[in-house]
């Protein structure tokens, strides 16, 4: 029989997967040691293979992480491969960054009630490292709570999406979860409109005024929001187009919709 957790053990795990919930692991040699040289970012360790030699970045990665007092870890190369998920590119090389404003889909969902309206992103199969690095920078810009990321579908959390970024990445309010289409569905338990961007939609993005909270869904690059999402959706809109342009990048329409708000009063005084 497995073993059932007492209320302080269940408290510990609660707070350990909390903390963890707001850990990037960043892999490479040049991205961890610009890591390790941002006194900004909060290291929580370094994470080295065995194998590494001892010289050159890596003697300048231990300097930095035994000058800043960051835990050091030596690792077997597939050992190093699990921590980083991407044991081709990591180089023997992981840092695990505490980034304060990520957190779970259900931490997020169970704080909730009571907040004020709430406008968030949700990434729908974004592939494309760029893309998604220029979509979190526009959204930790802009107007928007949250950054709805699933594991599945998206492009990982690495270091082009850090580059594109901007390093904001480490500041983005994003909110993780497994699968975008079960996240989804818990938001709308709670009452969030969830919204799609469509190009022959009645209303558009800058006339629509939702009544609480609001999910808005960017889909694939190529092949838009998938057909699981599409089902959950409440709300079509549009962004109107001018000389017969059909489409727009899901990076542009992401910095629009981070600042619909303001755009929408420009677009109502036309």
């Amino acid at each position: 029989m497995g073993h059932t957790l007492n209320s302080a053990e269940q408290d510990s795990y609660e707070r350990k997967r909390a903390f963890f919930d707001r850990v990037l692991t960043v892999y490479g040699r040049k991205p961890a040691l610009e890591a390790l040289r941002d006194t900004a970012l909060t290291c929580h360790a370094v994470h080295l293979a065995h194998s590494n030699r001892e010289s050159g970045i890596i003697g300048a990665i231990r300097e930095q992480a035994q000058a800043r007092g960051i835990a050091i870890k030596l690792h077997s190369r597939d050992e190093l491969a699990r921590i980083s998920r991407n044991g081709r590119q990591d180089q023997g090389v992981a840092v695990d960054i505490l980034c304060p404003a990520f957190r779970s889909v259900d931490a997020y969902l169970s704080a909730l009630p009571g907040a004020p309206p709430q406008r968030l992103l949700a990434l729908d199969g974004i592939t494309n490292p760029q893309n998604l690095g220029m979509i979190v920078r526009s959204a930790t810009a802009g107007r928007i709570d949250g950054i709805l990321w699933a594991r599945k579908g998206n492009a990982a959390l690495g270091p082009l999406v850090v580059k594109a970024s901007a390093g904001t990445l480490y500041r983005a309010p994003l909110l993780v979860c497994a699968s975008l289409p079960q996240a989804l569905q818990q938001c709308a338990a709670r009452g969030v409109e969830i919204c799609t961007l469509a190009a022959q939609a009645r209303h558009t993005l800058f006339e629509h005024r939702a009544a609480g909270h609001c999910i808005y869904v960017l889909g694939n690059e190529s092949e838009g929001v998938s057909e699981a999402v599409s089902q959950l959706a409440d709300t079509a809109l549009s962004i109107p187009m001018s000389n017969r342009v059909e489409s727009l990048n899901v990076a542009v329409t992401a910095g629009l919709i981070a600042y619909a708000p303001a755009l929408a009063r420009s677009y109502r005084e036309r």
